[in-house]
C-alpha cells in the first residue's frame, strides 16, 4: 500500500511541474534548473543561407567544399531549430554568411609502407549572423560552443566575425577517405553554427 502511495506522490508531481511550465513566461522557462522553452529565438521564423565563400580552394574532394557544408548548414537548421530556410534574402528574417579560411590536412599515423594509417582534416571559417531588417548583429565573438573571435579583423570588414573549426579523421584500412573525413567535419561545424543561434542561457 505504501509503494502505491509513492507512485500517486510522483504522478502528483509530474502534474505540477507540467502545469507551472505552462504559466512561465517564453520564451525560456527554467523549472529546477532546466530549460523547457525553445533553444532558438521565436521571434525569428525564417533564415537566409548563401553558399560559403571559400578562400581556402583546393583541389580533389575539396573542390565543392563550400557547396557541402552549405548543404550540411541548411540541413541542421531545419532539423533542430524552429526556422525555414529560404533562398530569397528578402523574404528572410535573419541571414548566415559563412566564409571557408583554412583546410589543413595532416597525416597522423602510418604504417610499415609508409602510407598513411590515419589522417586528419581541420576546416576554419568564419561567421555573421545577423538580422535582416535590422542589421543587428546576433552572433557576438566568444559566444556558443567552440566559438572564439575572429584572430584577424580587417577594417576593409568591420563586420565581428566569429571563428570555428571542425576536424574529421579517416582511416583508409577501414575503407575511409579524405572525403569522409570532410562530411564528419561538415556536420559538426553545422551542429556548432546552430549552438551558436541558441539563446543564451
Amino acid at each position: 500500500m505504501r509503494g502505491w502511495t509513492r507512485v500517486g506522490a510522483c504522478v502528483a508531481l509530474g502534474c505540477w511541474v507540467v502545469a507551472l511550465s505552462s504559466c512561465l513566461p517564453r520564451p525560456q522557462r527554467g523549472v529546477f534548473g532546466y530549460t523547457l522553452g525553445p533553444l532558438h529565438d521565436t521571434r525569428y521564423r525564417t533564415i537566409y543561407v548563401p553558399i560559403f565563400a571559400n578562400q581556402a580552394f583546393q583541389a580533389g574532394p575539396l573542390r565543392d567544399l563550400q557547396y557541402d557544408l552549405t548543404k550540411a548548414v541548411h540541413r541542421e537548421i531545419e532539423q533542430s531549430t524552429p526556422w525555414k530556410v529560404v533562398h530569397d534574402r528578402s523574404a528572410a528574417d535573419t541571414e548566415l554568411l559563412g566564409t571557408i579560411v583554412a583546410t589543413p590536412k595532416q597525416i597522423i599515423n602510418r604504417h610499415q609502407l609508409n602510407e598513411v594509417r590515419e589522417g586528419e582534416i581541420v576546416i576554419r571559417v568564419e561567421v555573421v549572423w545577423r538580422d535582416v531588417r535590422t542589421g543587428e548583429i546576433l552572433s557576438r565573438p566568444g559566444t556558443g560552443r567552440g566559438a572564439t573571435p575572429s584572430a584577424d579583423p580587417t577594417a576593409s570588414d568591420p563586420l565581428p566575425r566569429v571563428a570555428l573549426e571542425a576536424s574529421g579523421r579517416f582511416l583508409p584500412e577501414l575503407g575511409e577517405s579524405l572525403t569522409t573525413a570532410i562530411q564528419r567535419a561538415n556536420q559538426q561545424l553545422a551542429v556548432q553554427l546552430v549552438s551558436l543561434m541558441e539563446n543564451p542561457w
